[in-house]
């Protein structure tokens, strides 16, 4: 059987604790394109864990597992990063060769023919400029350095991907980005939200639905929120344009008490 092609490029520790899905090749493109930024990420994702009292709080994205990673990542200068800007059309219109600058033969370079704009107004052709103001609008990325992309997605509604993802085509697009990397949870945590019962409040206490019965952890991670079924999907359709993405999921071996609580509750 032939290597998976990141084995190259992640470290073995890495593969082991995360599930990973790499489109578009963009484990080659971090490592060989953007190290520096890459080897920041691999030692984040290295030293990122969580515990059973992080799961159960409430918060979703604003839990404490969204600030971890910010502590990780912050102090090295990845900054929430937005842009916008306006689209510039030029629209020239003439009869046939009138809009190459040529006769109607056919022939010739179009790329030339129109570098010539006022050559080719004096030839008789309109040309018209045209401003399609805030074609980008707001588009934010919560951790951009240099020409790298990443973003957490821990429990928002699933709608929140879509987001994402189009916001990293359209840094790539504009050609600010190489490659992106989301980190979400795997789809190895339900086992994980199935054992640990009743969700707590924020002094410890189990949570109640409005008929006084606890709400229990499995419906709060339910499968309309953020996880890696729900983003591959929107990955395969290709809703990440040309960008390349990394997508990592969050495993029970990232816990750090999960395998004692499993024993006790076996």
């Amino acid at each position: 059987m032939s290597a998976n092609p990141i084995d190259s490029f992640i470290p073995e520790d890495i593969r082991t604790l995360y599930e990973i899905h790499n489109y578009r090749n963009a484990a080659q493109v971090l490592a060989t394109g953007c190290p520096e930024e890459f080897h920041e990420i691999i030692d984040a994702l290295s030293a990122f864990r969580l515990s059973l009292a992080d799961i159960r709080k409430p918060g979703g994205n604003e839990s404490d597992i969204p600030k971890r990673v910010s502590g990780l990542l912050r102090a090295k200068g990845w900054m929430e990063t937005r842009i916008k800007g306006d689209l510039l059309i030029t629209k020239v219109a003439g009869s046939g060769g009138k809009v190459l600058g040529l006769e109607d033969d056919g022939e010739g370079d179009e790329g030339d023919a129109l570098d010539g704009i006022e050559a080719l107004r004096k030839k008789g052709c309109s040309v018209e400029h045209i401003t399609r103001e805030n074609f980008l609008d707001g588009h934010k990325v919560d951790y951009v350095k240099n020409r790298v992309a990443f973003d957490l997605e821990w429990n928002s509604k699933d709608q929140t991907f879509d987001r994402d993802l189009y916001a990293f085509r359209a840094f790539h697009e504009c050609d600010l980005i190489d490659a992106a990397v989301l980190l979400t949870r795997s789809a190895s945590l339900n086992t994980v939200f199935e054992k640990l019962g009743p969700e707590l409040d924020r002094d410890g206490n189990p949570r109640l639905d409005g008929k006084g019965r606890p709400k229990l952890i499995k419906s709060k991670y339910g499968a309309s929120t953020t996880w890696m079924g729900k983003l591959l999907y929107r990955l395969n359709a290709g809703r990440h344009g040309g960008c390349p993405v990394l997508a990592v999921g969050i495993t029970p071996k990232l816990i750090t008490d999960w395998e004692e609580y499993d024993r006790e509750h076996a």
